[in-house]
């Protein structure tokens, strides 16, 4: 799939969203509070408008689902997915570990994802059939012989309902879990990419938080799907892994599917 003007304007989205974002990140700006609205409400929705303007100027028949401001609906059968801060406990305590999530979906599926960090400036871009980079270098998952060496990540707890982490315990309690790692959000995904983290699973997700992320690990060779281990989509139900060894899928499908009261 050839997709270079997607691609460039993928990265002029990114360049946009960082410029909005970055004056908000630990108040390093004296800001009018509109309505005493929290920094990362003023970032999120600052960064969604400028997103918002390039692509009605530059893609105006493609469809927009944005986190903060819903859909415009498009004709093309596209639509971008845009997530301007997925992480925004992380964007409150100061932590540079949120990012902001572009996707482009055709007939539903994600087809090219960038997950961009404003702060460290490092831009993950993933595209169906090509090799993820990370500002440009290629980026790789890494082997992983045995789920018990395994490290995996997750933003917490809280966010699984008692099922699901019963469902998630079950597998970590399979992993090293010395090593497992809270907290993240799409980051987790992103060094999953690059060869630091095994596993990342998590339940209650949107389509604007998964889409991105799906063409980042897969061109890293990794695997991303639903708990039962298939392939997302428009219509997944929100429970997302992403596996860098994709010779692990089976095992942690198994490991989620089996937990013992």
């Amino acid at each position: 799939m050839k997709l270079d003007a997607e691609i460039a304007l993928a990265h002029r989205l990114a360049d946009a969203a960082r410029a909005a974002i970055r004056p908000y990140f630990r108040g390093s700006v004296a800001i009018e509070r509109k309505d005493d609205a929290s920094p990362v409400t003023l970032a999120d929705r600052e960064a969604e408008e400028a997103m918002r303007r390039i692509l009605a100027a530059e893609m105006p028949a493609d469809g927009i689902v944005g986190e903060e401001i819903g859909i415009s609906e498009g004709t093309s059968g596209r639509q971008w997915v845009l997530d301007p801060i997925d992480g925004t406990a992380a964007f409150l305590a100061g932590r540079p570990i949120f990012g902001t999530l572009i996707a482009l979906m055709i007939d539903g599926f994600p087809v090219l994802g960038v997950i961009d960090q404003a702060i460290t400036e490092e831009r993950w871009l993933g595209m169906a059939g090509q090799p993820t980079t990370l500002n440009g270098r290629p980026a790789r998952t890494r082997v992983c012989p045995d789920l018990s060496a395994a490290t995996i990540g997750t933003t917490g707890p809280h966010y699984f309902d008692d099922h699901d982490g019963d469902h998630f315990m079950a597998l970590a309690a399979k992993t090293d879990h010395r090593r497992m790692v809270m907290g993240g959000d799409c980051y987790n995904y992103a060094t999953l990419a690059t060869g630091q983290l095994d596993i990342v699973c998590e339940a209650g997700l949107k389509l604007h938080d998964f889409a991105a992320l799906v063409p980042v690990v897969e061109g890293a060779g990794g695997v991303m799907c639903d708990w039962n281990g298939d392939p997302l989509h428009a219509g997944s139900d929100g429970h997302v892994l992403a596996i860098g060894d994709p010779a692990r899928l089976d095992d942690v499908v198994e490991a989620l599917a089996c937990h013992h009261h």
